[in-house]
């Protein structure tokens, strides 16, 4: 592949600056951005935009001082077909050379039932629970799951089968290959580890740890009311430079991680970890700022979050929640097609979070005694969760009138 031109910037600003150059059409959408071995990450630009770029704009679109830098990148880029690609036919060579070396036949059927998307966590891939059920791969025993891991680039394997309905959302994995199944995940500059046959990890969820790290929370004290295994605890502590998080978390699993975590990437003195049920805590009137982060709704925390503000001065809840998109249909042709579109959707994110903003005003009141107002800062689409159902984030800010 021939060099091609990319912006050179910051981790924690890459996803605010991807959709900026995205919005602008300037984003080679055939490419995959990378992170380099300094930390920085290249995203890929169209190289007809190249000219039109405004590097200061970019500076104020993220407000920040950062160095932003065109580079031109030969070998770090892949296409993302190519990557999925080079994945794929390196573990139909090494199977179908299995399968030869067990007299079997390569076949369409057992093409479909290889995986065709996985999770990776350092050395372990987590393959999900639709890939390797025919009884063929049986015959293959511990054989068949090291051809595995030599395809994909692994020394341990893993498969995921369902998230239990314990409480906890505990996944319900199988160590197929390895000794042992804690794993190492860095995103943005942290490190997180944890149990993967205990925890869950959502890579979905970057989006929203990223603009998290921009915040500035300088001062501030910060209630994490579902912290797992610090998915945002430490994106406020590392990056956004609270002051001090308090971390509220029940899966005792999850718990052990969290301290882990926070010792490895040296800010558990800033951070009190309350285990148990949220809903006992004995805080009050300590918090600036309560991040709600569960999903598909945190509405059991949400009297909670009241009594955890500061009094005298409020302050900003994060309500995370899965929202429900209805289903248009159109009439036009011969019969009813069903319809969705972003501005529709966006209509409906705005409708929910303006009923919420009037549910907390009337919680606050009930809960002091006086008049609170709510304003809508913002809502954040954090992914689409599944057809019509999304993942939104409500920036609500509340003040005592």
């Amino acid at each position: 592949m021939d060099s091609v031109p990319c912006l050179r910037v910051p981790q924690c600003q890459a996803q605010k600056l991807r959709r900026s150059l995205q919005s602008k059409g300037a984003l080679d959408l055939s490419l995959s951005l990378v992170k380099d071995s300094d930390g920085t990450v290249l995203l890929p630009i169209l190289a007809s935009c190249l000219s039109q770029l405004e590097l200061q704009s970019f500076r104020t679109t993220v407000a920040s001082d950062d160095d932003f830098e065109v580079v031109w990148s030969k070998s770090a880029l892949q296409s993302k077909k190519e990557k999925g690609r080079a994945s794929s036919s390196k573990l139909e060579k090494v199977l179908q050379e299995l399968l030869e070396s067990h007299g079997e036949r390569w076949t369409e059927e057992l093409k479909r039932d290889i995986p065709r998307s996985f999770q990776r966590h350092g050395d372990l891939v987590l393959l999900g629970d639709t890939c390797f059920v025919l009884p063929l791969w049986e015959n293959m025993d511990q054989q068949l799951w090291s051809t595995v891991a030599r395809g994909l680039g692994a020394k341990r394997l893993a498969k995921i089968r369902r998230i239990s309905r314990d409480g906890f959302r505990s996944p319900e994995v199988t160590m197929l290959l390895g000794a042992h199944s804690w794993v190492k995940h860095v995103d943005n500059g942290i490190s997180y580890e944890f149990d993967v046959t205990k925890c869950m990890f959502s890579a979905g969820n970057i989006t929203e740890k990223l603009r998290v790290a921009g915040f500035d929370c300088r001062g501030e004290t910060v209630v994490d009311l579902y912290a797992g295994i610090g998915y945002f605890t430490l994106p406020y502590l590392m990056h956004a430079k609270a002051s001090h998080v308090h971390a509220c978390e029940w899966n005792p699993n999850a718990v052990e991680a969290l301290k882990k975590n926070l010792e490895a990437n040296g800010v558990s003195d800033r951070c009190t970890i309350h285990q148990g049920d949220n809903r006992q805590l004995q805080l009050c009137g300590v918090a600036d700022r309560v991040n709600l982060g569960l999903i598909p709704s945190s509405e059991d925390g949400w009297s909670v979050a009241c009594r955890l503000l500061r009094r005298a001065t409020g302050g900003v809840l994060h309500i995370h929640q899965n929202v429900t998109s209805p289903v248009q249909h159109s009439t036009a042709g011969d019969a009813p097609q069903k319809v969705s579109g972003k501005k529709a959707d966006r209509e409906v994110w705005q409708a929910w979070a303006e009923d919420t903003a009037k549910h907390f005003a009337s919680l606050l009141k009930d809960f002091t005694g006086t008049q609170w107002t709510t304003n809508i800062q913002h809502i954040e689409h954090v992914k689409s969760y599944a057809p019509h159902v999304h993942h939104v984030v409500l920036d609500l800010e509340c003040r005592p009138s």
